[in-house]
């Protein structure tokens, strides 16, 4: 399997290479702008909009942003010139960021998929090009750009001052975001100013996602805000639900400008997380009895077991289960919205190892230990989503020893020592996240209706990619992420698993074009996704 894989690489990088190209032969009297005026193109709003793909912007990555693919078609129907943030110091083409010439681990290079065999004779898959970083965040540009899309971006922050000030990427909390500092034309300048700066005939508003999106990829770490009541972004964490009283405001607010000076567009509604493969890939009970090791889970049921009974005296037994040796088993997580019960498993396991009865000696810190870990312990259910990122943690030995070898070898991440909550959304958090996208959509359907603006129903859109959307090339494509070769030709998201691949985007240009085609009476011809590149494969690392 894995030396076909290999044959069949030159074949892949020959169809990455390929240009995109229109399908229909350029006919005046075929296409046209209809209500539309494409003279002035501007598109605002995060990574989404950036070209943001690997979990990084690059610069071959950049071209296939879906402004660019759009202010292609645009130009078919009289559009004019359009500009990105210059990426010509990714001179290794890897993207991530440098801060003072130091890497920062926070913007690492894309990501790509190694075919290289590891030691278990698989493909070692996806994971981040080992190649220099050259990008400079703090070598300003100092120009404003048609692509306003700025990762990392709510929709408070394209209204802020400051935002792209060098001097606020030194404060803690920073106040500064190192995309728009690259490109911010002043100190004091905003994401919306600067893009208001070239007039804008027609815009693309796909802001919004991060209001939510931060504290769904954080796990639930931050505040949900519409609970708190916080109508303060500026004591906002950076991984906290903006609160909806907010984001109408900010969201009209930026809507008006954009409108001021007589610009249509399409504003984007924002996806439900369960369209998104970082948080639908990694199942919750990914654990055979092989994985863990058929001749150590009578030595785990042991402790577990234990646990388990001294949990039952505080009626909450049923939080584990025996590890079975037949069946695929559930993962151990945190969940912070249980009542903390790490007092009584203390008592409980001082009582058992004074007693003889637990499988290892322990030292009372080292049973304080165990009781703290289980405290908010229990095992994952359908109910629960996990985050792309628990699949590294799953096995994990711990990353400090308990002093003990011999619990040190029992207690495996997922296994039988809790994988962090952050790593996971239980049902609490993920009820938390569909309340505030569903109003926020309201808003931006509302927003738009008022200002008799055209709506691209993102949410709706990736909801159907979920089971497979069929487009006019024939083929069917999914919010998957990358299986192998089996669904490589056919994956729309980037391997970071929040954002589009090249494909991707090309998908998202055209059913925003129909957005287009149908709201403003005008003719311009879709594009193809088939041409556009997917996952990038490798053979090796470098």
């Amino acid at each position: 399997m894995k030396k076909r894989y290999l044959l069949l690489l030159p074949a892949i990088a020959l169809l990455a290479a390929c240009e995109p190209s229109i399908k229909d032969e350029i006919n005046s009297g075929t296409y046209y702008a209809g209500e539309a005026d494409f003279s002035s193109y501007v598109a605002v709003g995060n990574s989404l909009t950036s070209g943001f793909m690997d979990g990084t912007v690059f610069k071959s990555g950049q071209k296939n942003s879906f402004p660019n693919i759009l202010a292609t078609q645009f130009k078919i129907v009289g559009g004019g010139e359009f500009t990105q943030p210059s990426f010509e110091d990714d001179i290794n083409d890897v993207g991530g960021l440098l801060f003072a010439g130091q890497a920062n681990p926070g913007f690492p290079t894309r990501m790509i998929v190694n075919m290289m065999p590891g030691a278990d004779g698989q493909a070692i898959g996806p994971q981040n090009i080992d190649r220099a970083v050259t990008i400079e965040a703090t070598k300003q540009q100092k120009k404003a750009y048609h692509n306003a899309g700025v990762p990392g971006a709510k929709t408070f922050h394209l209204i802020a001052p400051g935002y792209g000030n060098p001097s606020g990427l030194l404060t803690t909390p920073a106040t500064a975001n190192p995309y728009f500092v690259r490109t911010a034309t002043a100190d004091n300048a905003t994401v919306l100013g600067d893009a208001m700066s070239l007039k804008p005939t027609f815009f693309t508003n796909w802001i919004g996602a991060n209001d939510v999106l931060a504290y769904a990829t954080s796990g639930g770490e931050g505040v949900d805000q519409n609970k708190a009541g916080g109508t303060n972004p500026a004591m906002y964490g950076s991984n906290d639900i903006t609160h909806a009283g907010v984001f109408k405001q900010v969201y009209e607010q930026i809507t008006n400008t954009l409108t001021s000076e007589g610009a249509k567009g399409v504003v984007a509604t924002i996806p439900d997380v369960t369209a998104i493969p970082f948080f639908t890939t990694v199942p919750y009970n990914p654990l055979s009895p092989k994985l863990i090791g058929e001749g150590n889970i009578d030595q785990l049921n042991s402790l577990i077991g234990l646990l388990k009974q001294i949990l039952a005296k505080g009626g909450q037994g049923d939080r584990l289960q025996l590890i079975s040796k037949t069946s695929a088993n559930p993962l151990l997580i945190q969940d912070k919205t249980l009542a903390d019960m790490s007092a009584l498993l203390e008592g409980g396991l001082t009582q058992v190892v004074g007693a003889g009865l637990f499988p290892v000696k322990l030292t009372p810190e080292q049973i304080k230990f165990i009781a703290m870990s289980y405290g908010q312990a229990r095992h994952a259910t359908a109910k629960d989503l996990m985050l792309l990122t628990s699949k590294a943690q799953i096995g994990a030995s711990l990353p400090q020893s308990t002093g003990n070898p011999t619990m040190d070898a029992m207690l495996k991440k997922g296994v039988s020592f809790p994988i962090s909550d952050s790593f996971v959304l239980n049902p609490t958090e993920q009820a938390n996240i569909k309340e505030a996208t569903v109003q926020f959509n309201s808003i931006i359907k509302a927003t738009a209706t008022s200002k008799g603006l055209a709506v691209a129903d993102m949410n709706d859109i990736l909801n159907k990619a979920v089971s497979g959307l069929r487009v006019e090339d024939g083929q069917i494509y999914t919010a998957n992420y990358f299986q192998g070769m089996g669904n490589l030709n056919t994956v729309m998201f980037s391997l970071d698993g929040v954002h589009l691949n090249g494909r991707g985007y090309a998908f998202i240009a055209s059913e925003i074009l129909r957005s287009i085609n149908k709201h403003y009476k005008a003719s311009i011809p879709l594009v193809n996704p088939a041409v556009y590149p997917g996952p990038t494969l490798m053979v090796g690392n470098k």
